[in-house]
């Protein structure tokens, strides 16, 4: 995410601020501005490799039968892929591109299993910034923590809140001897039954088509969203611009996992929204904002509506961001209902 760090905050920011406000949020920069050149250095190459579908936890019996599409492996830092589920419901395919940027720093992970007899699916977008070891830990560790949680099919949405925040948690104890200070964005589906639940952090988006209407089921945690804003004011925090609205003159994102030094302001406490599927539901698009920042949430809907395969629809997504002059990695999940291909033996759960 080349646009969110910057590592020089304008003296004109401070203005009107009292002397303690000065010293405290110079010195927050100067701290910044040591942790991100190291961040950045210390950037490894990044490597594509299959993130597919796992047997977690001890409560997880194996995982559903899927039928997994070739994955793909170019050059330039490339990877797509794809699955369908065995009873011909539901079907996914994902594509990530490194793009203009000289470094990967998104991740993302998909997930399917059995929990006490119901089928869960988790998808999951990651856009680092600064690094991508926090990117990198929540592919690792999110879903896995997820499913543990004793509440996950009982109180989903608990579940999730708690988990996303105990992993943020969980990373900067496992980074509290090192240097960097790497922060990572998180916008996830979890599907259980026909329930729908999408959390965010940051401004990575999901996007579901219903009845051909796009719908965004995230809302990008920007610092200068009202509420946004006020939350972090009222934790002694200062929003203000600096190319474009940055939490204390760095961040351009309201929430994230990592960031140990702005933590007291960005957090990454998530948003959930639910929905139960219904004939209506058509597909459903994550992606990092290397998509979103050229690519209108209509645009996405009707560019994947018009491949069959969701890996193509991913693919499409991919290359249009690109030609359109994205200057950040670029990754996207594109999951789609067929409702019409249900067995009609199943009974169909609440």
């Amino acid at each position: 995410m080349h646009s969110c760090l910057r590592s020089v905050i304008p003296q004109l920011g401070l203005v009107g601020r009292t002397a303690e406000q000065k010293i405290r949020f110079t010195a927050i920069r100067r701290s910044l501005d040591a942790a991100y050149r190291l961040a950045y250095l210390g950037n490894r190459d990044f490597r594509t490799s299959r993130k597919m579908m796992v047997d977690t936890g001890a409560t997880a019996s194996q995982g559903s039968n899927i039928s997994i599409l070739p994955e793909k492996d170019g050059e330039g830092g490339y990877a797509s892929g794809g699955w369908k589920s065995e009873d011909g419901k539901l079907s996914c395919g994902y594509s990530s591109f490194r793009g203009k940027r000289a470094s990967m720093e998104d991740f993302y992970d998909l997930k399917t299993s059995k929990i006490d007899g119901q089928t869960v699916c988790l998808f999951g977008i990651f856009d680092g910034h600064g690094g991508s070891r926090a990117a990198e830990f929540l592919k690792d560790h999110l879903f896995e923590k997820l499913m543990k949680h004793p509440e996950f099919l009982t109180n989903t949405k608990l579940a999730i809140s708690q988990t996303y925040q105990q992993t943020d948690t969980d990373f900067l104890e496992s980074e509290k001897d090192t240097f960097r200070d790497d922060g990572s964005t998180a916008s996830t589906a979890v599907l259980v039954g026909n329930h729908l639940y999408v959390a965010n952090v940051g401004d990575s988006r999901t996007v579901i088509s219903k009845a051909g209407k796009a719908i965004p089921l995230s809302e990008d945690h920007k610092p200068n969203r009202s509420d946004e804003r006020q939350r972090i004011e009222n934790a002694g925090g200062v929003v203000m611009w600096a190319g474009t609205w940055r939490v204390g003159g760095v961040l351009a994102m309201s929430r994230a996992f990592g960031n140990r030094m702005l933590k007291q302001f960005v957090v990454a406490e998530p948003e959930i929204q639910d929905q139960v599927i219904d004939e209506e539901f058509e597909l459903l698009v994550l992606a990092s904002d290397g998509l979103w920042d050229v690519v209108p949430n209509e645009d996405a809907v009707s560019l994947a509506t018009s491949e069959e395969e969701p890996e193509a629809a991913a693919r499409k997504l991919t290359e249009t961001a690109f030609t359109r002059g994205s200057a950040d990695n670029i990754t996207c999940i594109v999951v789609k209902f067929h409702r019409n291909k249900s067995n009609p033996a199943d009974p169909k759960k609440d």
